[in-house]
């Protein structure tokens, strides 16, 4: 496992997920000039913190828990919020 999964699997903890994939999607935008600045993954977090709340809401709840990840070694990312009940 990459550094960086582990690093977003520990900035994410705090939100207490019944549910965690994260899939690094790098490989598939090598060459993109932007992509040297971080790398791509795709999160699907599932929790019940997200319970009444928008999803521009548990999205903003999962940028501020990675905080300085999104400006240093996070270029994209790809997310699905849900509640233990959207699934």
């Amino acid at each position: 496992m990459s550094t960086m999964i582990e690093q977003i699997r520990q900035r994410l903890a705090p939100l207490a997920a019944e549910h965690l994939d994260i899939e690094d999607d790098s490989a598939a935008h090598a060459g993109h000039a932007g992509a040297a600045g971080g790398g791509h993954y795709n999160v699907l977090i599932v929790s019940s913190c997200f319970n009444g709340k928008s999803r521009v809401a548990r999205q903003r709840m999962v940028y501020d828990a990675l905080g300085d990840l999104m400006q240093t070694g996070i270029h994209a990312l790809a997310l699905k919020t849900l509640t233990p009940e959207d699934i």
